[in-house]
């Protein structure tokens, strides 16, 4: 009577533990930084979000310019933390958990002279990262 044994050999064990790590050694390094893109994606959000409640502060002056909440943008130059970060919920750009600003705003966004509804654009930098910048489009209230 011969008896049949099932299972791998060594030699496949060793040829698929191989091919493991040769696919984990080609994959893994996409998986490890992904905190430059993190943000990356965060301060566009940040820089939408600035964007998107600069419009809404735009309507509300449009219909009724001596509402409470409405913030005047016509500055000589509106890309201030202090200006941007008023028209945030809460009252401020994001900072962390010491109070610190996560991002800077730079820029000249002149809306003493575009009149009312032109369109100016802020730059947002990640002050704890260089190069990560995102552009923020304000719209004036004159």
């Amino acid at each position: 009577m011969q008896v049949r044994q099932q299972g791998f050999t060594l030699i496949e064990l060793v040829v698929v533990i191989v091919i493991l790590g040769i696919l984990a050694a080609v994959a893994l390094p996409r998986f490890i930084d992904l905190s430059s893109d993190a943000r990356a994606s965060a301060i566009q959000g940040v820089a939408g979000a600035v964007s998107s409640a600069a419009s809404i502060n735009y309507g509300a002056f449009k219909v009724n310019s001596s509402r409470a909440g409405v913030v005047r943008m016509n500055g000589s130059n509106v890309c201030t933390s202090s200006i941007l970060g008023s028209l945030m919920q809460g009252g401020a750009l994001p900072a962390d958990s010491g109070g610190n600003p996560l991002y800077t705003v730079s820029g000249t966004g002149n809306c003493s002279t575009g009149g009312d509804g032109a369109v100016v654009s802020c730059t947002l930098t990640d002050a704890n990262s260089t190069g990560v910048t995102a552009t923020s489009s304000i719209v004036c209230t004159n």
